[in-house]
């Protein structure tokens, strides 16, 4: 009884079986992919248990759901008592879980297998943890089998058999062999069920060629199956198997940077050949491939089209496969060209003919895109959430870039929330992957990341680095590696690079931000374009394309970049109104969303006071206090004078909102002849008065009474000793007056809210015929008004 390319794994088996017949079990993981003969030494073992007279247990584990409920069968297999298999189920908390490890594990020679232990969550782990911690006092060997290490047992792995071992175990002839071994990387299940096909086969290498599933992450090679691929294109036996074989072959040399023209030659010859071929399933197929091979950036509207073409001609083909990948490649064109809602209907169906179709790789990457979109909106907790779930889904179904799939979505959430130790465990991924996938731009996502943290020394290198790479290139991450350069060269002021991206940038700026496949989206390109345009200098067309941007993300409901560039505006508008405004919206989305990284930004440092006009209102932030204050000239007069602490303003200036007006000379502030008209008007105002009186018109009555004050106001202002005409410096000291009462009053109002600020005006302002702020202990280091 052999298993075949398995003896060491067996003789280890073998030898915990004889342990435990002296009385000390153990702990066995068997760990491999799929097909890797996890379940084969399983049966073995099983068979090998049987005949040396142990108990033999099995259990396998179907969905995440059966976390406990296998351990819970297993313990009614044994008799142990109902209310453990009962509890286990209901409340494993108030549970002695080592109580129910003793249960298991026991005196007398017994097997027990759990299969696919991984696929019931931390749960399932966790008791086999417990029950394995017991197995050395007693007479028990538990042998489980799972795709990735548990962290803890003696741990089997299987990795492929060599040439020979498949040789023995397929049969067949050489060639067919060598094929297999290739196609299948030596894992026992997947060659058994490749064998069957290749010895019908006319021609094994071709039919391999076309069958093999790649089994390595988004952007690496397989260079097995570009052995095979390049072999199988000399061996098509017509144009429309080759054009298979071709476009097949560009695909899987995406991960290869430096093959971008060779690509781009094998799909228009496979194109070519599937066109002529008339095949709907041919054509469709090579066009998904070929949308794979030669991603180019300004494509989006491409994309979407051609996946509309290669739905029908799936439909028309019946392949619900080819189908279903039509409808993702116009799921990412959408969501491209930022047309969002349109996307999330698209994934919809998507999502639902891969449920009919038990697809489980495809719910993987559908549920992977609901959490993208989740972020986009903002709801950072569902993220999480389906995050995690995709990574429980991606493992069972053995999806091979699960891990970075699912760091790209949580790091959606973690720029956010500015999560210090995951943002340095993604500069560490990030760096490794660059160096693991040169070509693909990971040093801008390194920037970026640089950016975030306030490594800006460490991010203008990573920039200079990236930049000329980027500058010549394109792909599938193009995009989002010239964004995030541009943050990059914005934070650290690089202008010549600033000029260099904004030319780059322009023809997508009707783009949102989308990594390829869709894993992760982040601002429309319109927000980096006016990044740098204010970097540059250039105000207006900062804010035409923040605007821009803004109208994307309201559109798209995408709440937190709505966020970031409504503060963006604040920077680039001149209007005071409108930045407080601004930044009150955006304050307002980061406090209610909980993004702690863009709300720092937004609080005014603490040695900062920020005096705004907001509508009808002035706006107050001194430190602690704050004012919401009447439109009132002694706003405007205060806003003049802490804008240029120090410097000296002429009140007459100050009334007449500019300097360098010239006072003129003395004259009588009124003449005889205005003497004369007021006391007229006077007279007559006393009388509509008596007469308003007398009606009872209380309206008319206060108004007459206001103008006849203003009357003897200035009446008072012209007349001297005596009754005589008062002479003046001409309208400065009437400046100097009005300019010192409505500051007085002013500083009044302020203090209702804010009374150390006013305590600190009052003492820091000098009226007179010049006025000036003079900053005093007190206040702040500096104004923004």
């Amino acid at each position: 009884m052999r298993l075949i390319g398995r003896d060491t794994e067996t003789r280890a088996i073998d030898g915990r079986l004889d342990r435990a017949s002296q009385g000390s079990g153990d702990l066995i993981v068997a760990v491999g992919a799929r097909g890797a003969g996890k379940t084969a030494l399983a049966d073995w073992a099983a068979r090998r248990a049987a005949e040396r007279g142990f108990e033999v247990l099995r259990v396998a584990v179907v969905s995440s759901d059966q976390g406990l409920l296998v351990w819970a069968q297993l313990l009614r297999d044994i008799g142990a008592p109902d209310r453990l298999a009962a509890g286990l189920m209901t409340d494993p908390s108030a549970l002695d879980l080592d109580d129910v490890a003793r249960q298991l594990v026991s005196t007398k020679p017994r097997l027990i297998i759990v299969d696919d232990v991984d696929r019931g969550g931390s749960d399932a782990l966790r008791m086999l943890s417990v029950v394995g911690g017991r197995c050395p006092g007693g007479a028990t060997v538990v042998l489980a089998t799972s795709k990735t290490s548990a962290g803890f047992g003696s741990e089997l792995w299987l990795g492929g058999l060599t040439a020979p071992d498949i040789g023995e175990l397929v049969g067949g002839t050489e060639e067919q062999v060598w094929a297999v071994q290739v196609a299948s990387a030596g894992l026992p299940g997947i060659a058994l069920t490749l064998a069957h096909g290749v010895r019908s086969s006319t021609d094994p290498i071709v039919w391999l060629a076309l069958r093999t599933a790649s089994r390595i992450e988004f952007l690496d090679v397989d260079v097995a199956l570009v052995r095979l691929l390049e072999l199988a294109a000399s061996r098509a036996p017509d144009d429309g198997t080759r054009a298979r074989v071709l476009a097949r072959l560009a695909r899987s040399l995406l991960g290869d940077a430096s093959t971008g023209a060779r690509r781009e030659s094998l799909i228009r010859e496979s194109l070519a050949l599937a066109r002529e071929s008339g095949d709907a399933r041919t054509l469709a197929e090579v066009l998904d491939a070929s949308l794979h091979a030669v991603w180019d950036p300004a494509g989006a509207v491409d994309r979407l089209d051609t996946g509309a073409e290669i739905v029908e001609l799936a439909r028309s083909a019946g392949d619900d496969a080819l189908e279903r990948q039509g409808l993702f490649w116009r799921f990412i064109a959408l969501m491209e060209l930022g047309r969002v809602g349109e996307a999330e209907s698209v994934l919809a169906g998507y999502t639902r003919a891969a449920t009919a179709a038990g697809d489980e790789v495809a719910l993987v990457t559908a549920r992977g895109r609901e959490a993208v979109l989740a972020a986009l909106r903002g709801r950072f907790d569902d993220t999480m959430r389906i995050a995690d779930e995709v990574a429980e889904l991606g493992r069972i179904a053995g999806v091979a870039d699960t891990e970075r799939v699912t760091s790209s979505i949580r790091s959606m959430v973690w720029t956010e929330r500015g999560d210090a130790a995951a943002l340095a465990a993604g500069s560490a991924l990030l760096q490794a992957i660059a160096r693991r996938l040169p070509g693909h731009f990971y040093e801008a996502d390194h920037a970026r990341l640089l950016v975030f943290t306030g490594h800006l020394v460490e991010a203008q290198t990573e920039l200079e680095r990236a930049l000329p790479q980027v500058l010549a290139g394109s792909g599938p991450r193009w995009i989002p590696a010239a964004t995030q350069l541009a943050l990059a060269a914005v934070a650290t002021g690089q202008q010549e690079a600033m000029r260099e991206l904004e030319a780059a940038l322009l023809p997508y700026r009707d783009r949102l931000v989308v990594w390829a496949g869709a894993n992760n989206a982040w601002l429309p390109v319109a927000h980096l374009l006016g990044l740098l345009a204010h970097g540059q200098g250039r105000p207006d067309d900062a804010r035409r394309w923040l605007e821009t941007a803004l109208e994307m993300e309201r559109r798209n409901g995408a709440v937190p970049s709505t966020a970031h560039t409504l503060a963006a505006l604040a920077e680039v508008t001149a209007d005071p109104l409108e930045a407080t405004e601004f930044l009150g919206q955006a304050r307002s989305i980061a406090e209610r969303l909980g993004m702690p990284r863009l709300l720092d930004t937004l609080r005014p440092p603490a040695d900062e006071w920020r005096l705004h006009r907001d509508g009808e209102h002035w706006v107050l932030h001194a430190g602690e206090e704050h004012a919401r204050l009447p439109d009132i000239r002694g706003m405007a007069y205060l806003r003049a004078l802490v804008a240029v602490p120090g410097r000296e303003i002429a009140a007459l200036d100050l009334v007449a909102g500019g300097a360098g007006l010239v006072s003129p000379s003395a004259a009588p502030v009124l003449d005889d002849a205005a003497r004369q008209a007021y006391r007229i008007r006077l007279a007559q105002l006393d009388t509509r008065l008596e007469d308003a009186d007398d009606a009872g018109d209380q309206e008319l009555g206060a108004r007459l009474q206001d103008e006849r004050d203003q009357l003897l106001d200035e009446l008072r202002t012209g007349t001297g000793l005596g009754g005589r005409a008062r002479r003046t410096g001409g309208e400065s000291e009437r400046a100097r007056v009005n300019v010192t009462r409505t500051i007085r009053t002013a500083i009044a109002h302020i203090e209702k809210s804010a009374p150390r600020a006013a305590a600190h005006l009052r003492s820091a302002i000098r009226t007179g015929s010049e006025c000036r702020y003079q900053p005093e202990s007190g206040g702040p280091a500096r104004w923004q008004v």
